[in-house]
């Protein structure tokens, strides 16, 4: 279960780069309600994603002018500095060094050896998002690569991530939980394989939803697109897979994979 006691490893915030923060904060407000909180002046357009006035992900502008527009998924590490070094080492890419984000945090963007991008958060002042794992905030993340194998021994390694082999209709799929407390409770995410040869390495938000099909008409209606329309998953929930307006993709689900 993906929640707000992060320890090492597990997600503990998300943003989403966006090249108009103004019509992406208006998108989410249209399909979950969400506001949006500007930064202190030194953020630099950067700010925050609340429900009911408590912070569910950060938003702020693409800062790579070559990077698209998209969501962003942090995981938690007790030292920046390590755990990108290890990621270079296991034979990952750092994209941004680790930095002071004033007295917020520390953190580093990464890339894992498939080249799915990721980014570790070291808490300083915030910890992570303040709700997780109910309607309208995230319940789980999910890895797309190539070669799930090599992808479990590279985050395994990094993390401490235990692995479980779950069979899902179609596909193998790779539960992920954190190193600590039992393994099915502290689940909080998937390694799942390519199902097309046009696919890209990439990790995937997935946000809770109460009425999947009512959300993705809202998504539709404000401007966004369907890639994979609301189906039912046997033993999971029902789900979509989305793109906002500037081509950033997140997922829907009612249920969690570990239910």
């Amino acid at each position: 279960m993906l929640t707000t006691e992060f320890v090492t490893g597990s997600p503990n915030w998300l943003d989403l780069g966006s090249n108009d923060t103004q019509a992406s904060a208006a998108f989410y407000a249209a399909v979950f309600g969400w506001s949006f909180m500007a930064g202190p002046p030194e953020a630099g357009g950067y700010g925050f994603l609340q429900k009911d006035g408590k912070t569910v992900a950060g938003l702020g502008p693409v800062m790579n002018p070559e990077a698209s527009p998209a969501w962003k998924v942090y995981f938690s590490t007790p030292d920046a500095d390590a755990t990108a070094k290890a990621v270079e080492q296991g034979g990952g890419a750092i994209a941004s060094q680790p930095m002071d984000v004033m007295t917020a945090g520390r953190m580093a963007d990464l890339a894992d050896p498939q080249g799915a991008e990721f980014a570790i958060w070291q808490p300083g002042d915030i910890k992570g998002v303040d709700l997780a794992n109910e309607a309208d905030t995230l319940v789980w993340v999910e890895l797309h690569v190539a070669d799930t194998a090599a992808a479990a021994t590279f985050y395994g390694t990094l993390f401490n991530w235990r692995t479980a082999t779950d069979d899902m209709p179609g596909m193998p799929y790779t539960i992920l939980s954190t190193g600590e407390g039992e393994q099915e409770a502290s689940s909080f995410g998937g390694i799942a394989p390519f199902m097309e040869e046009s696919e890209t390495p990439r990790w995937l938000v997935y946000f809770g939803a109460e009425d999947v099909d009512g959300r993705v008409a809202a998504a539709t209606e404000a401007g966004g697109s369907v890639l994979v329309p609301p189906m039912d998953i046997p033993g999971v929930g029902r789900f979509a897979i989305l793109a906002d307006p500037a081509a950033a993709q997140f997922a829907l689900l009612k249920g969690t994979p570990s239910a």
